[in-house]
Formats: C-alpha cells, structure tokens, sequence
C-alpha cells in the first residue's frame, strides 16, 4: 500500500493547495578575510561558529571564496571590515555575495562596520564621482538584501542602497567607557568639541548624554590638497575645561591633532579624543602622540596590529554592539531600540 503524500487543501480559504514544510529559519555568520578576529568575536557572541570558508589568491592576483558547507535558505551575516588594502577587501566581499547568492542563501546581509569610499558621498567639485554610491549599487548587484554599518560618514549614504540599511552607532559603547573612566572632577569640568561643524549634530547628542557645555571648532578645507586643514576659530569656552573631541573617523590624524593643538592652545586643561573608526593611515600614529592629546579612545572597526597602537591609546570592542544588532534582524526585532529610538 502506498502512502499519500499530505497536501493542504485549504480551497475554501482561497489558498492554493501545496506540501507544507517544516522548515526553521537558520542564522549563519561568514568572514571576509578583512579582520576575522572581529567576526570569531561577533559569532561567539551570537552562540556560534563562522562558517569554513575557503579564501584563495592566485598567482595572478584573481581572488577565490568558497563555502565550504551548505547555506542553502540560510539568513547569511557575511562580515567585512575595510582596513587596507580597501580595494581588495571590496572585492573579495562582491566575490563573497556572488558566491552566496549561488549557493541559495535566502537572503545576505552585509556586515560592514566601516563603510569603505564613505568620504566620497556627493560631489564637491565638477567630474568627480560619488563613489559611495557606486559600493551601494556594486553590493547590490552582487547580491546583498541588506547592509549593516556603524557610524556612516554621512547619514545620506543610507539611501543609495536598494533596499534596508541598518545604520548603528557606536555612541553607546564609547560612552559607557567615558561614564565608567571619568572622575567627578573631570566631568564638572567636560567639555564635548566638535573638530569641524559637520560633526555638530553628533557632539550635540554626545553633550546631552554627558550634560556637558559644546564647543565647535571651525576648520577651513583646500578641496585640492588631500587631509590638510588649517583651523580657524573655536566657539565656546575651553579654558581650564577637559575636551572631549569626537569624530567618526581618524584617518591621517591631522585635523584631529591641530584641533587639539588648538584648544590647548585656547587653554584647555586636557584633551581627549574619542572616534569610531581608526584607520590611522601614515603619519597618524606620531601625529596622535602629539602632546597637545591626552588620550585616544576608539573601536576595533578595523583592525589595529601592533604597530599602530600606542601607550595613550584605548580599543574597545565593537563585536558586542555588531552580535546584537545581527539578532534582532534575524529574530525581526527593532534595531533602533537599541539606540533609544535614533537608529
């Protein structure tokens, strides 16, 4: 005797019939080769494992990515960083997305704590690109459903993406640093700083977290000469008062270190700078151990080996941050409970 398959008959509902499956949804974490030990971190923290990936440059300099398991139906968290070398990272990553894609992974979110070419968000002269648009369409077209990212350089580049973009924030993790490190003293005498106006809106948060004064730095930029500033003026009062300098970024350092120079300048009793991303490309490190800086307060969005790290410098993790934000869109939780409505 033969066994019938069982069918859901539900024509009376005007459901088509069909074979119910009992399927479950299936979280899996994949590493680009960018800064794995961020990824084993962010996989321990969900209660996992990354998934074993073969990684491969030929002799021509062609890249390879293979996974080397199943990901069929899988709601996949592929996880690059982009550190230098930026252009092999990216594509190695559309390697990766196109891979998945062909595996059948149900859907593909990208994992890029630092968004790379985020600097390059609009035009600011004639005939140039905006390349941050150009990543968006490439992951797109690569295969990405989704992308996660910390600390956009600019809040715009959320929408060049076809499609969900999970904009966190590393605020809390650094702020939960400076609550904790910080003396009664310090804090009476907190003053947050802005190192240009483009950063005002963020210091402003940070001041109201820290129920501290603002002060804003204003720079002048040479759009034709790359990472040269010269600072013209701080507004508000820094005299006597501990700074608290925050930026998204740190790339070269230089207009971290002469707005610092600056406020010490202006009387500031310390200085202390507080960023999410640091790239900290040459001369970054001598510059940040300039006097004029007390402290350098940053996350390990990128990876930071030996020799670009120093005595004054403190890297908290951001795998914690990274975990959560990865569960509550797998589980269809709200990504922006975790910023207190802001994300």
């Amino acid at each position: 005797m033969t066994r019938k398959k069982k069918v859901d008959l539900d024509v009376e509902r005007g459901i088509a019939p069909g074979l119910v499956a009992k399927t479950k949804k299936r979280l899996v974490v994949a590493s680009g080769s960018s800064h794995p030990a961020l990824s084993e971190e962010v996989a321990l923290a969900l209660g996992t494992e990354l998934v074993p990936t073969e990684h491969r440059t030929f002799a021509s300099g062609e890249i390879l990515t293979r996974f080397e398991v199943s990901i069929r139906g899988c709601d996949a968290f592929i996880i690059q960083s982009f550190g230098p070398p930026v252009n092999e990272w990216l594509m190695e990553l559309l390697i990766m997305l196109d891979a998945a894609k062909r595996a059948s992974a149900k859907r593909i979110t990208v994992v890029a704590p630092y968004y790379p070419y985020s600097r390059q968000d609009k035009k600011g002269r004639g005939r140039e690109p905006i390349s941050a648009r150009l990543v968006a369409d490439l992951l797109k077209t690569a295969g990405a459903d989704r992308v996660m990212s910390v600390d956009l350089h600019a809040a715009q580049i959320q929408g060049f993406f076809d499609g969900p973009v999970d904009h966190l924030f590393a605020k809390p993790v650094l702020l939960e640093y400076f609550q904790r490190t910080l003396s009664p003293e310090d804090r009476e005498k907190l003053t947050v700083v802005s190192p240009d106006t483009g950063r005002v809106r963020v210091a402003d948060q940070w001041s109201d977290s820290l129920g501290a004064p603002l002060a804003i730095i204003h720079k002048r930029r040479d759009p034709n000469v790359a990472n040269q500033i010269t600072v013209n003026e701080i507004v508000g009062h820094v005299a006597g008062r501990v700074c608290l300098l925050v930026d998204d970024m740190i790339d070269t350092g230089g207009t971290i270190v002469k707005a610092a120079q600056a406020l010490k300048a202006n009387g500031a009793e310390r200085v202390i700078v507080a960023a999410t991303h640091a790239i900290f490309s040459d001369p970054a490190v001598e510059r940040l151990q300039d006097d004029a800086i007390d402290e350098v307060v940053v996350t390990d969005t990128i990876p930071l080996p030996p020799e670009k790290r120093f005595d004054a410098l403190t890297v908290l993790p951001i795998a914690p941050l990274l975990a959560r934000a990865i569960k509550e869109v797998f589980e269809d939780g709200s990504v922006t409970s975790m910023f207190d409505g802001a994300a």
